[in-house]
């Protein structure tokens, strides 16, 4: 038997074989959970007969189906993702997005978030020239964790790496001051909606940076208030004290909404002193944004998430 047949025989078995794995993946996804198997990451490995990367692109596009599609809350289907992006991650470690993903996702819980920082550090194993894992660790470490030392340390690393933008010195020389606040979240935020790789963590990023942005217009009718009570000698009953004339703080109030909010959004919210709290908040969302306010536990203990929603009022 000559080399030429066996090689020929060899590569129609293949052929067939890989033809057979194609036929038995499901051309639609899966429509929950429960109708996926998701096998231990080694059995996965083991059962994959050389087509790892077949079976991992397969396990893929059910993450991004169940993220992308169903509505459930991030705290019902992270277990789902993590275990799944598990597989993906063990059959292919050379692929990149799905990493990001799971960090992405990950984020209804500090243990959420701290096994999305396990994703992305075994990123960084395998493409540890990829400026983009450090930095989105050090974006949860900071907005999550409140582990601002560390998230400094893999910006550091991030800033040596070819690709990475050059403001990194300066953000890292500030998550090393006291002063990690709005801004250090508008800077990470921006530039991951510029490096995104889905239309949802968009979403979810840009609800972040409306909400602070509401947030910068109420620290300014903070200031306005402070100079009210000095002139005024008692503090505003209403937001709209701060218009009398008879004191000159202001002229107008800024816009409750986010900036760029579509006019066909508004719907009448307004600047008002909370009853609780006494503070001046928007009726847009009701609350004022703090900087770590999951790492302090509060979003987390009130159920909220990181899920890019379909109301924007719930974003973030």
């Amino acid at each position: 038997m000559s080399i030429n047949f066996i090689r020929t025989g060899l590569w129609l078995a293949t052929l067939v074989l890989t033809f057979a794995v194609h036929q038995a993946i499901p051309s639609e996804p899966a429509a929950s959970k429960e109708e996926v198997f998701l096998p231990k990451p080694e059995t996965a490995k083991l059962a994959s007969l050389g087509f790892d990367a077949v079976i991992a692109d397969y396990y893929w596009i059910q993450a991004i189906y169940k993220v992308g599609v169903t509505r459930e809350r991030p705290a019902e289907f992270a277990p789902y993702v993590s275990k799944i992006i598990d597989v993906v991650t063990t059959l292919d470690p050379w692929v990149g997005h799905p990493y990001r993903f799971a960090a992405i996702w990950l984020t209804d819980s500090p243990e959420s978030v701290r096994r999305g920082n396990e994703f992305l550090r075994r990123a960084i194993e395998h493409h540890p020239e990829d400026w983009r894992n450090y930095f989105f660790l050090g974006y949860n470490l900071f907005y999550y964790l409140n582990e601002n030392e560390a998230a400094a340390d893999a910006l550091e690393t991030a800033a040596r790496l070819e690709g990475s933008p050059t403001y990194l010195p300066r953000l890292v020389a500030r998550l090393r001051s006291e002063n990690a606040d709005l801004e250090s979240a508008v800077i990470f935020l921006t530039q991951l909606i510029e490096s995104s790789e889905s239309e949802e963590a968009v979403a979810q990023y840009q609800g972040a940076l409306d909400e602070i942005d509401v947030e910068i217009k109420a620290r300014y009718l903070d200031r306005a208030r402070e100079t009210y009570e000095e002139r005024a000698g008692r503090d505003i009953e209403t937001v709209q004290d701060l218009l009398d004339p008879a004191f000159a703080v202001l002229e107008e109030l800024p816009p409750p909404e986010p900036r760029d909010l579509p006019a066909a959004m508004h719907k009448g919210d307004r600047w008002i002193v909370d009853a609780k709290t006494g503070r001046i908040t928007s009726t847009y969302y009701n609350r004022r944004y703090r900087v770590n306010t999951r790492a302090r536990g509060e979003a987390w203990e009130a159920g909220g998430s990181a899920q890019a929603p379909a109301d924007p009022k719930e974003a973030l």
